[in-house]
């Protein structure tokens, strides 16, 4: 028995903005997802890599400690 898939020619192709750069992207067979390009995949990780997006947190008890090993 052979798997075959039951898509309608007409079925509406699923797409999602890059959250790199905004351009539309089709979902499917992508390999770079949730990104619409390797090189919008690498400027991501550059800008975590430099820090330019961070993470909330809230400060604990022992902050004032941490912050003296800095």
């Amino acid at each position: 028995m052979s798997k075959t898939e039951h898509t309608p020619s007409n079925a509406p192709i699923k797409t999602y903005p890059c959250p790199r750069c905004g351009k539309p992207t089709v979902w499917a067979d992508n390999p770079t997802k949730p990104f619409c390009s390797a090189r919008c995949k690498l400027i991501d990780l550059g800008a975590w890599a430099n820090e330019d997006y961070k993470v909330g947190a809230e400060d604990t008890p022992f902050s004032d400690e941490l912050d003296a090993f800095k």
